[in-house]
């Protein structure tokens, strides 16, 4: 029997082989010679971390009104290129920039720093870019889903609220994938964002439009949510830092949709930013007083007594492609580094990592409460989308939904019927794997991991590719803690990157590891600099 199921295994192992290599070669026909990447950030005043931004406005080496003009002008020239910018507050942000430089100018130093420190305001005028799925009073909160285009919030989300009040100024929103389940940032609502990098390529989702602007130079900081992936898959195709917190650190309230009570463990809102060193401060702000006190964010971490287990890929899943050999490069370099800073390294593989997928989803189907995808298709609490009529119009071209909606509204009416037992078994597996790995990992130790098998895919490639998402899904399901880091580009001009693994509560050795990267590797790559020959510039 197990002779036999080697067999089988083996031969549908070299089919997906085949089927991807020849998907791969027509995307690849298909798109040669069309792409484009967008203008070299120039302006010095782009070039700053958010934290530097705050302490010279705080110290009026700046004007606020100055970075935000500066801000504003640079997404206004990208956007026409990738399409990031779904909405916009620019006459309000300049106003407020303005507002805080006329209160600051009637201040003195003594007052300011009494009113403005760092402790205070840590974002003290800094742009702040927004994921549309969240609430903005004031603003559009569709989700991607047409049916939502004429509703408005009426009140800010409290993570938004949070940053807001800690100085950061929120001037435009960022498009996201239809009801913010897809790795594709594409809708009927907005269209589709294109990657700064290579605009044949996407931008991952939900959080796409957010990755991208910042990898543009046209935002620093930025809001996400992640319930499978959804920052750290638009950072790393993006080439920017992304955190996924411990889940219940920071308020996911405040956006569309919304996680279901049993659901919630799986979702986090967490940072995006184009340099390491803004993550902390943000994370401080977006968690709060109560968040902060869970967390060990001022703890000094020494990468000589850290532990380091590199695991190069998920052991051979069927339904996943083979990761990227630059991606496997990458990882080895970066535990290299970490072994010559003293650190404990090991690289070994852990077998249930192939049933990743499964365990996600498993947990997810488990979810009872949590409602349809049909019914969020349709933007209502009540009403569900007939996704076998969908079908027949999208063939006629009447559907107001993406494929990858329809289809994912199709899976989640019918298989959750027949999979209960898999999937029962599939979350025991999860709860044996998140024990192993308690164990194994500590309270010192973090897991290097690929951020997903394959560079920045062309667009619409994951319609063939739908379970690569695999490889930060399962992260969701363990609830651990983890930060996507950049690490510079690969021969064609697109971002590497590596997940950065720890356990729950441990955030600061993550987050301590991808400043150390930053400093190693280069962080964010300003993608005008960068010539590639097949590309416009």
């Amino acid at each position: 029997m197990g002779y036999k199921y080697t067999i089988i295994y083996s031969i549908i192992s070299c089919v997906t082989f085949v089927f991807m290599i020849v998907v791969d070669l027509i995307f690849r026909i298909l798109y040669k010679g069309k792409g484009q990447r967008v203008t070299t950030v120039t302006d010095p005043l782009l070039l700053l971390p958010a934290s530097v931004l705050a302490q010279k406005i705080r110290s009026r080496q700046l004007r606020a009104e100055d970075v935000m003009a500066a801000y504003i002008a640079r997404a206004k020239e990208v956007n026409t290129l990738v399409n990031a910018v779904v909405g916009e507050q620019y006459d309000t942000a300049l106003r407020r920039a303005q507002e805080l430089d006329s209160t600051l100018d009637s201040l003195s130093n003594e007052e300011i720093m009494q009113q403005y420190s760092e402790d205070q305001k840590p974002l003290l005028g800094v742009p702040l870019t927004v994921k549309e799925a969240f609430y903005w009073t004031g603003m559009a909160n569709t989700s991607g889903v047409t049916s939502r285009k004429h509703l408005r919030s009426t009140h800010d989300a409290p993570v938004l609220a949070n940053l807001q009040s800690a100085g950061a100024i929120p001037f435009l929103q960022t498009n996201i994938s239809e009801v913010c389940m897809w790795f594709e940032s594409s809708n009927y609502v907005y269209g589709c964002t294109n990657n700064a990098y290579d605009t044949t390529r996407m931008v991952g989702g939900s959080s796409g439009g957010e990755g991208c602007i910042l990898s543009t130079g046209a935002s620093v900081i930025g809001i996400g949510s992640d319930i499978g992936g959804s920052i750290r898959m638009p950072c790393f195709f993006n080439g920017v830092f992304g955190h996924k917190p411990t889940g219940g650190v920071v308020e996911n309230g405040g956006q569309f949709p919304i996680a279901s009570p049993t659901a919630m463990a799986l979702l986090a809102t967490g940072p995006m930013c184009r340099y390491a060193t803004d993550l902390i401060p943000m994370l401080k702000v977006m968690a709060g007083p109560a968040g902060v006190q869970q967390l060990q964010l001022d703890t000094n971490v020494e990468l000589s007594k850290l532990k380091v287990i590199s695991v190069p890929d998920d052991g051979g899943s069927l339904l996943v492609s083979k990761v990227d050999e630059e991606l496997v490069d990458i990882q080895r370099q970066v535990a290299e580094y970490l072994k010559k800073e003293g650190a404990l390294v090991k690289e070994t593989h852990i077998r249930k990592f192939r049933l990743g997928l499964q365990m996600w989803a498993g947990k997810m189907n488990l979810c009872k409460d949590s409602p349809k995808f049909a019914t969020l298709m349709s933007g209502s609490e009540t009403e569900h989308v007939n996704c076998f009529l969908e079908v027949l119009k999208k063939l006629t071209g009447q559907s107001s939904h993406t494929v990858p909606a329809i289809a994912l509204g199709l899976v989640n009416d019918i298989l959750p019927k027949y999979t209960k037992s898999s999937d029962d078994q599939a979350v025991q597996i999860l709860e044996a794997l998140r024990k192993e790995l308690l164990e194994l990992m500590g309270d010192d130790s973090v897991l290097l991991y690929p951020s997903h098998p394959k560079l920045a895919p062309y667009h619409s490639h994951p319609i063939f590719t739908p379970f690569n998402f695999a490889y930060t899904a399962m992260f969701n399901a363990l609830g651990f803690p983890v930060t996507q880091c950049p690490l510079g580009l690969s021969k064609d001009g697109l971002p590497l990157g590596v997940q950065v693994v720890t356990t729950p509560y441990n955030d600061h050795l993550s987050l301590a590891v991808a400043k150390k990267l930053e400093e190693n590797f280069g962080g964010w790559m300003n993608p005008g600099l960068q010539r590639n020959p097949s590309l416009k510039h």
